[in-house]
């Protein structure tokens, strides 16, 4: 590429969803509905874990953490996506643009481990019930969640590092709705052979280590919970284990599908349409499925209202 074809950049044009006029209310109030959804039913769930002793076990103290993550991971995307659409302007800063990126992989790189965690912690409930409470002290919990926020900053700053370093040209059309890696390393005009090994490396890496550790997880979840004799405490560890799984497979499969789907074959859209299902379903999910159908988060969230009346 010529040097004078690079430019610096001060800006990039966020094309979202759909460029179709008539389809953007129908997207904004879709989209509003979802984040509030989302917000609203997090915040409950970190208010009844934090206001209610009962509460305060390793299993919630994990689901707190990523109900606060999930909040931190939408609100890193959706509130641009709306002000967008409503201001009819699809402008945002280069720095708004590395700001965005950086939040949305430490918050996603979060969520991973702290489901990864998550499974730990079942297969230590499930497995080794009688240890349980040593093995999930309130230090060893503290350290997962501090290990995870320490990886996530770190793998952040370096993709984020990685990005700075390159130059871009006249086309600075992101076909997403927000500053994804993948899309802005596309973009560049400057040589991006560094970038892309060190996108699907850490994607191998800090993606593949947790869910093969979840995995072996459930492997042995499944093996224990076949060796019960009580019919009803294999429906109790099987349900509860279900409904983690299920937010586990989608939020594995639509980010893994986009990070690791070669530029050849890589289609935007589809990468734009299968982000909205990790970036903003998964966490508007995560209450209804992990908490709200809880009888124990239920209770905590009555008396916490009472209280307050």
């Amino acid at each position: 590429m010529e040097p004078e074809n690079l430019t610096r950049v001060s800006e990039f044009v966020l094309l979202g969803l759909s460029e179709e006029p008539d389809l953007q209310p129908l997207l904004f109030g879709l989209f509003l509905s979802m984040y509030l959804i989302t917000v609203l039913g997090n915040l409950l769930i970190v208010l009844a874990v934090s206001s209610d002793s009962h509460l305060h076990t390793p299993m919630y103290f994990f689901l707190s953490n990523l109900s606060f993550v999930d909040i931190c991971f939408t609100s890193t995307t959706v509130p641009k996506m709306l002000v967008n659409i409503q201001t009819q302007s699809k402008i945002i800063t280069y720095g708004g643009c590395i700001t965005q990126m950086y939040c949305f992989l430490l918050f996603g790189m979060l969520d991973v481990f702290l489901l990864t965690v998550m499974a730990y912690d079942r297969f230590v409930a499930i497995c080794h019930p009688l240890h349980y409470t040593v093995i999930m002290n309130p230090r060893i919990c503290g350290l997962l969640v501090l290990g995870s926020w320490i990886i996530s900053v770190l793998n952040s700053l370096l993709q984020s590092l990685m990005v700075l370093r390159l130059s871009f040209c006249a086309d600075l059309e992101i076909p997403h709705f927000f500053c994804e890696l993948n899309q802005m390393v596309q973009l560049a005009c400057s040589d991006t052979f560094l970038n892309n090994m060190v996108m699907y490396f850490v994607t191998l890496l800090v993606g593949g280590g947790p869910l093969t550790g979840i995995l072996c997880s459930y492997y042995r979840i499944v093996s224990c919970i076949r060796a019960m004799s009580s019919a009803q405490g294999k429906y109790k560890a099987f349900s509860t284990c279900a409904s983690h799984l299920s937010v586990v497979s989608l939020f594995y499969l639509t980010s893994l599908g986009v990070y690791l789907s070669s530029p050849a074959t890589h289609n935007a859209h589809s990468s734009a349409t299968a982000s909205v299902l990790y970036t903003v379903v998964t966490p508007m999910l995560n209450p209804f499925i992990y908490s709200l159908r809880n009888k124990d988060i239920k209770a905590a969230l009555k008396r916490s209202f009472v209280i307050t009346v």
